[in-house]
């Protein structure tokens, strides 16, 4: 979760970045003034900026980071249910394998690895088997 949500503060920063960039717009031209006979009599610069395209964009942009920030929020909102859910686990090892594993997004020889160096006196070293399976019993415990 962690991950996908840095993922979409990139995306909008981009987005905003974007609406920056529509501000400073400016399109330039070079057009011929008109001909006497079959010669040109010059060309001319023309300066200026598409209102309307930049509107456009605009309003667009605007839209997908509203859409952006919304799935953001959804997301934070279901990170702190998990986490709310994990703490309402009795067992203080449990709690901190669930927090590696959904909150942090690790796999479970990172966890492992984790617990490790959390718990460098422990007897019996965790492996990503030993972990991934105190995870399923919880999990069956309760259904």
């Amino acid at each position: 979760m962690k991950e996908e949500i840095k993922d979409l503060r990139r995306r909008i920063h981009e987005n905003e970045r974007e609406l920056a960039k529509l501000e400073n717009m400016i399109v330039t031209d070079s057009v011929t003034r008109g001909k006497r006979g079959k010669k040109p009599l010059g060309t001319v610069k023309i300066t200026g900026r598409p209102t309307a395209a930049i509107a456009l964009k605009q309003k667009l942009l605007k839209k997908r980071n509203d859409r952006l920030t919304a799935l953001e929020a959804e997301l934070l909102e279901l990170t702190n249910q998990a986490e709310e859910y994990i703490e309402t686990i009795p067992k203080s090892e449990l709690r901190i394998i669930f927090r590696l594993y959904y909150i942090d997004d690790l796999t479970w020889y990172q966890v492992a690895l984790k617990m490790n160096q959390k718990f460098p006196k422990r007897r019996i070293k965790y492996t990503e088997d030993n972990c991934r399976m105190r995870h399923n019993r919880f999990l069956e415990k309760l259904e």
